[in-house]
């Protein structure tokens, strides 16, 4: 699925995020909006990772939905 879908199902969609990164609350996912960029900023933020190791997830998290 590419990132347009998700974003479209975003509400679907939300609690796998928050389930595959625990640290992410339900105000980030809510704010993330379904925003790629967004969430690659979260994920940096919550788990002091660097942007390239959060684009690697996000691209995981991407090829399962």
């Amino acid at each position: 699925m590419n990132w347009d879908r998700i974003e479209g199902n975003w509400k679907q969609i939300k609690g796998e995020a928050i389930a595959q990164w625990g640290k992410l609350t339900e105000d980030d996912v809510d704010l993330i909006d379904g925003r790629r960029e967004q969430l690659v900023g979260k994920i940096q933020e919550r788990y002091g990772v660097a942007k390239d190791e959060a684009e690697a997830q996000v691209r995981d998290f991407e090829k399962k939905y």
